[in-house]
């Protein structure tokens, strides 16, 4: 969807004065500041936000770091890629993506290599996923109704890592091998202190994307000595050309294809699972989208055309990914010292656009803790056409996979619908843990039953 411009105002000057200050806010203690602090608490960029306003200073996993809360800034942020700003992460996120992957690349190669990836998100390569995509979900529903209680975020992150391995690189199950039990692992040490002892999350980490890698090499190696690599992800690139006309090098592959894996896997799941939580709590969301469902013709395969006919299910998606973002906001270092709103940022700080603040703002969302899909009816003033709405991000480096995981959110959505009613177990703790995604503290405990049996 087309964003709105925003003009840049004399508020945001390309260049800094003598004048300008840095911005309020604690550079905390020394070395951590306040990392630990941001690992564990969800609203600490709200509760700052509102101490010091939409844009202030904190200390973040060894550098200091300005936070951006307004649209303005984060359009300021995100439009100027790679002159003030330039995309980073944590060190820990560093080291376990590998320098070689699509995140941490920037300019011409970045260019260059989302221009390959972007032929597996294309329309025509889309459709094609989609028989996968419902096959793999309707046999993991089956097997929901018949446990009918359940941890569901868990289940959630087995289903999307199943579609991830199959479509990405033909592997069948992927969650119900080694693969997956080490891939659980390496995600829970991304957004963690860099101590890299045996007994810490990022040690134990490193371990595991070494064991990573072995895996995707025989897997790698395998397609590249085929005549056919496929045409999956993988099978793209390894049959791709960099500017010089040469093939990929392995160590490149092995990067991408993990990073893929993860794109596909962690934010999606998340993003499913406060599609359940939501939806559960608001029976009167699932009654519309159930009569919209009923529209569908019976047992006719779902397609992309199908899928884009159901409206509410569209906007009721887009309140989810406002109400709780799957990322929490975007990483950049300042490259240039430049001036935002009257204060100086300084060469080398850390930048933080923060979407999750974007997505509370009471000027564009009237009272925004309130769950309405209504905001994003269609003929409305709709947010989603302005910098105030980006769960995918924005600007050069918007994700990549966001049709994808739309078209997987979809899927779901529509087959557990049809197939489930689910209840929210009581006496469980649903506050949400947001490193490196949200999802509910307690799994999101539910009891399951067959609608289509329900007499």
């Amino acid at each position: 969807m087309p964003i709105e411009p925003l003009p840049l105002t004399a508020r945001f000057m390309n260049t800094t004065t003598s004048a300008a200050s840095l911005p309020p806010g604690t550079l905390g203690l020394p070395f951590i500041g306040e990392t630990l602090a941001f690992l564990r608490d969800r609203n600490f960029a709200r509760d700052r936000a509102a101490r010091y306003g939409p844009i202030f200073k904190t200390h973040l996993l060894g550098r200091p770091t300005v936070f951006v809360c307004s649209e303005e800034g984060c359009r300021f942020v995100l439009a100027n890629e790679s002159k003030y700003f330039v995309v980073s992460w944590p060190p820990s996120t560093r080291k376990l993506l590998g320098s070689l992957s699509l995140a941490l690349q920037t300019g011409g190669v970045h260019y260059q290599r989302r221009r390959i990836l972007a032929q597996a998100f294309q329309p025509r390569a889309l459709a094609g996923y989609i028989e996968t995509m419902d096959a793999i979900c309707c046999s993991f529903i089956e097997r929901w109704l018949q446990v009918r209680s359940l941890a569901w975020y868990p289940e959630l992150r087995q289903l999307t890592f199943d579609i991830a391995c199959k479509l990405f690189v033909g592997m069948d199950s992927g969650s119900h091998n080694e693969l997956g039990e080490q891939f659980e692992l390496w995600c829970q040490g991304l957004f963690t202190l860099p101590l890299n002892f045996p007994w810490t999350r990022f040690g134990r980490a490193r371990r595991n994307r070494d064991w990573l890698l072995q895996q995707l090499e025989e897997i790698i190696r395998k397609r590249q000595e085929s005549d056919d690599p496929g045409d999956d992800a993988l099978g793209l690139l390894v049959r791709s050309r960099d500017e010089d006309g040469s093939q990929l090098g392995l160590d490149e592959l092995k990067d991408q294809v993990l990073l893929l894996l993860f794109a596909g896997h962690e934010t999606l799941t998340s993003s499913l699972v406060s599609f359940c939580l939501l939806v559960g709590q608001h029976p009167d969301v699932r009654d519309r989208l159930l009569a919209e469902l009923d529209r569908l013709p019976d047992d006719a395969p779902l397609t992309l055309e199908s899928l884009q006919q159901l409206t509410y299910l569209e906007q009721v998606l887009q309140e989810v990914m406002r109400c709780i973002p799957p990322v929490g906001g975007g990483f950049r270092t300042v490259i240039q010292e430049c001036e935002l709103d009257g204060y100086r940022l300084p060469e080398g700080w850390g930048v933080i656009y923060q979407i999750a603040q974007l997505h509370m703002n009471p000027d564009r969302y009237p009272d925004p803790d309130r769950f309405d899909p209504d905001r994003f009816a269609p003929g409305s003033d709709n947010p989603s056409q302005t910098y105030s709405y980006a769960p995918f991000g924005g600007g050069l480096r918007e994700c990549l996979g966001k049709e994808f995981a739309r078209l997987e959110m979809k899927i779901v959505a529509v087959r557990v619908l049809q197939a489930c009613d689910w209840t929210i177990t009581p006496d469980q703790d649903l506050s949400l843990v947001v490193i490196p995604s949200p999802r509910p503290r307690d799994g999101l405990r539910v009891v399951m039953r067959d609608r289509r049996s329900a007499g």
